[in-house]
């Protein structure tokens, strides 16, 4: 199949880390750099080896171009990637899709109408880990899920720039707190139970300067429990376990990197315990090369990370930051 021609809008860090993973990739290529900003595009492009670099509209009017990823701060997330589909690209748009579930429905009924493949990209759902995690909760050897337990947070050096401004969307919810919330509609949905009315049922936040530095939450998926905790003003285990009738699996590193995904899961069954490793993958790579088969199959949605997972995220996530930040 052909190269997907990619072009990054935003040359953050974040997408030094998708053009690493880029460079590993199947089926694409960077192709071109857009910025609010010519000249960071400009020396984005000369580090990366990309051919091309300029504004936003210049990168979408391109038809050379095939695939875009947003990689830039949570609330210009929507905008660009319903202008990328509009001018007819494939996007990949760094989670969380964006900071409010309306945002989130225009995303993805501007991807339905016409006719592009969208993904939100959380490099959790790619890989043998995550493909092992949903094959023990949808069979019945473990019995039914039950619970689950899992945080992430780090300590920010400072207090200052996007993560604590709350203009910019700040605060762990969006930043760090997604990867819970996505594990939880994982395993509900890996459970057969409803992604389309979460519910919070209590939250506690610690506010710093109008944004949730640190949060924790319940949500039920039907009859799946997730307890939820993240941070942005100190460390929190990278961890999650899994709650079954007759046993637990643990994930000792839940959320792998943003080079090598996952590779241990350990099943407690009474006394007896297991330790599961799986290949390791680049899930960045995967993540571009996901959107590559989407296009060449014709098809719209990721299997990994489907339209329905993407509004339940973005229904928990609203909910959870509206309450925190109350």
């Amino acid at each position: 199949m052909p190269k997907t021609r990619w072009a990054v809008l935003g040359p953050g860090a974040i997408s030094r880390d998708f053009v690493v993973g880029l460079r590993a990739s199947q089926h694409g290529v960077l192709h071109a750099v857009g910025s609010s900003s010519a000249e960071r595009a400009a020396a984005f492009a000369a580090e990366h080896g990309a051919e091309w670099a300029g504004s936003y509209d210049d990168v979408l009017g391109r038809d050379d171009v095939d695939a875009v990823y947003v990689g830039t701060v949570h609330i210009t997330h929507a905008e660009l990637a319903i202008r990328a589909l509009e001018a007819g690209k494939a996007v990949l748009c760094e989670k969380p899709a964006s900071p409010t579930i309306d945002d989130v429905e225009r995303i993805l009924e501007t991807a339905g109408r016409t006719g592009r493949p969208f993904l939100e990209a959380f490099k959790t759902r790619f890989g043998p880990f995550s493909d092992a995690l949903t094959e023990l909760v949808s069979g019945e050897q473990l019995g039914a899920a039950t619970s689950l337990q899992a945080s992430s947070g780090f300590a920010a050096g400072s207090r200052d720039g996007r993560l604590f401004d709350p203009d910019l969307a700040g605060g762990a919810i969006l930043d760090m707190g997604c990867y819970p919330i996505a594990l939880a509609v994982q395993v509900a949905a890996a459970a057969g139970q409803p992604l389309d009315s979460p519910v919070l049922a209590g939250c506690e936040a610690e506010l710093v300067g109008g944004v949730d530095g640190s949060a924790a939450a319940e949500f039920t998926f039907g009859s799946v429990t997730a307890n939820v905790g993240t941070s942005i003003l100190r460390v929190m285990p990278r961890s999650a376990r899994v709650t079954f009738a007759e046993a637990e699996v643990l994930l000792p590193e839940a959320w792998g990197s943003r080079t090598r995904s996952a590779g241990t899961l350990i099943v407690r069954h009474g006394n007896d315990e297991t330790r599961i490793e799986v290949p390791v993958v680049q899930p960045m790579s995967a993540e571009a090369d996901a959107i590559s088969l989407a296009l060449a199959e014709g098809r719209l949605e990721v299997p990994e990370m489907p339209w329905s997972h993407t509004r339940a995220v973005a229904r928990a996530l609203s909910d959870w930051r509206a309450a925190a930040l109350r």
